[in-house]
């Protein structure tokens, strides 16, 4: 079932049909996306801090180390590492939205529910798993694991120039939106270099293209405002990790000067964590999305 933010803006956009159940959102794993689980090499992480600010993480590993205990349950064996945000968070059980992503092939499969520490496992219950529309993802190959190295953090209060020029070049970034008793969800969102626009060290600005229509992202910024961000170096294993509030411009005028975008997210930054190590993978570029605007 939708939650009223989502169906607030499905009113707003003209959709009328409970996309959940179109797409195939169950509780359960089904048997083929328990196989898709266990190919996976890394998956993306969303979840509030115990202050209520949103963030976006990673977790990797060899084929298997994810994988569906049971029909309800998802069994990561690992957890975050030292310098994320997210570490230590699940101590206590607490909202979580998984993103499985195979870039090679551009599927990608989303798990939400609550997750919970047991030992150095992360075993998430499942409540919404379906599969997701392959638009604006770039393919990319695994190449190798990448030499054990120190894994440091870096936190400031805004973007740096380095981190602004990072973000400007993205492809690819990840968000993390929650609505406060309804649920968590990680997304991906992607396009050309540049359609992430970087008006200074505290405002980033992207575009939302056409997807599936069911909205988890801006619905529940409708009702929670703020979400995280998660920028992968795929090339060189660092990750940037960035909190914030987010508003979507309806204003169709604005949009129409930006191709492709339905409308727009600006996003206000209230911290930024840039940790060296935070893929210990590395990804060759394949193709961008033939979907993604000019």
């Amino acid at each position: 079932m939708l939650h009223p933010g989502e169906r607030a803006v499905q009113r707003r956009t003209g959709v009328t049909a409970d996309r959940l159940g179109s797409a195939g959102v169950r509780a359960a794993i089904p048997p083929v996306a328990a196989e898709f689980l266990r190919r996976q090499r890394l998956a993306v992480i969303a979840a509030a801090d115990d202050t209520g600010a949103a963030w976006v993480s990673v977790l990797t590993g060899p084929p298997g180390f994810v994988a569906a205990a049971d029909d309800r349950t998802v069994v990561a064996d690992r957890l975050p590492g030292a310098g994320d945000p997210l570490a230590g968070l699940f101590d206590a059980e607490r909202q979580v939205g998984m993103l499985l992503i195979e870039p090679s092939s551009r599927r990608r499969m989303r798990v939400n529910g609550r997750a919970r520490r047991d030992g150095s496992r992360l075993l998430v219950r499942t409540e919404q798993v379906y599969s997701n529309y392959p638009k604006y993802l770039q393919t990319r190959t695994y190449a190798e694991d990448a030499p054990a190295a120190d894994r440091t953090a870096l936190v400031t209060e805004e973007l740096t120039a380095g981190q602004q020029r990072w973000i400007g070049a993205a492809d690819t970034f990840f968000v993390g939106t929650y609505a406060p008793g309804l649920g968590a969800d990680a997304s991906h969102r992607g396009g050309n270099p540049g359609f992430v626009t970087v008006t200074d060290g505290r405002r980033l600005t992207w575009p939302d293209y056409a997807g599936n229509s069911m909205y988890m992202t801006l619905g529940n910024l409708e009702l929670e405002p703020r979400c995280g961000l998660l920028f992968p170096d795929w090339e060189h294993g660092r990750t940037l990790l960035v909190t914030g509030r987010a508003r979507v411009d309806w204003d169709p005028e604005r949009a129409a000067e930006v191709p492709g975008a339905r409308r727009l997210i600006d996003f206000d930054v209230d911290r930024v964590v840039q940790i060296a190590g935070g893929i210990p993978q590395r990804w060759s570029f394949g193709a961008y999305s033939r979907f993604n605007p000019a």
